[in-house]
């Protein structure tokens, strides 16, 4: 609690303004309206009680509405629309986000907390995630013991070489590589190379970059 001796440690003038940049004084009737007293040592004590938690409280909620947007923007870039090959907007995206009731948490990044939501939104909107292309290179003889196991990890092949050494292209999800790679090194005894080499074009990519 402050008291009215430590406000003159904090306090320059016990003058309250309407515009401090114009020096205009607040009224007597302003006060007592706004802080049902026109003590002005009152007032002091009121302004730093509280003002601090009302200033503190739109801090934070501009962090969370910054956060918020965050989030979206990275699912924006991380996803599709199927239907449509394209990236959703960003205010597409939130506006799911509030319709599925998602809430920002502070303490977690905006890239961790999109994979989260990504998955609750995919109960209410067509979303997918933007596919890995990935190159896989072993020894055929390696790749015998594994190579089934590794193109059921694809979503679809962009080539296939199997003259001499095994190299294999192709689209797959985000959460595949992890397993792949393990595939790989386990069977190859880390001779073999999983390699992500880029992302699949999307239909907007495509009118952009031809």
């Amino acid at each position: 609690v402050v008291s009215t001796q430590s406000t003159e440690a904090v306090v320059s003038t016990q003058s309250t303004g309407t515009n401090v940049s114009r020096g205009e004084i607040a009224k007597t009737a302003d006060l007592k309206k706004a802080f049902n007293t026109d003590d002005m040592a009152k007032v002091c004590l009121i302004i730093l009680e509280k003002g601090e938690f009302q200033l503190s409280e739109k801090e934070r909620q501009t962090a969370f509405n910054s956060k918020y947007t965050e989030i979206a923007a990275n699912i924006s870039t991380m996803c599709i629309n199927p239907a449509t090959q394209r990236p959703y907007p960003v205010s597409l995206v939130e506006q799911a986000m509030k319709d599925a009731h998602i809430s920002v948490k502070p303490n977690k990044s905006a890239k961790q907390q999109a994979l989260e939501v990504i998955k609750v939104l995919k109960e209410t909107i067509q979303i997918d995630r933007v596919k890995m292309k990935i190159k896989i290179s072993m020894t055929m003889g390696d790749a015998k013991k594994c190579k089934d196991q590794i193109k059921a990890l694809f979503t679809s092949i962009i080539s296939e070489d199997n003259d001499g050494q095994f190299e294999l292209l192709g689209l797959s999800e985000p959460g595949h590589y992890k397993q792949l790679s393990e595939l790989v090194g386990k069977h190859s005894r880390g001779k073999g190379t999983c390699e992500v080499i880029g992302v699949e074009e999307t239909a907007e990519s495509a009118v952009f970059n031809s």
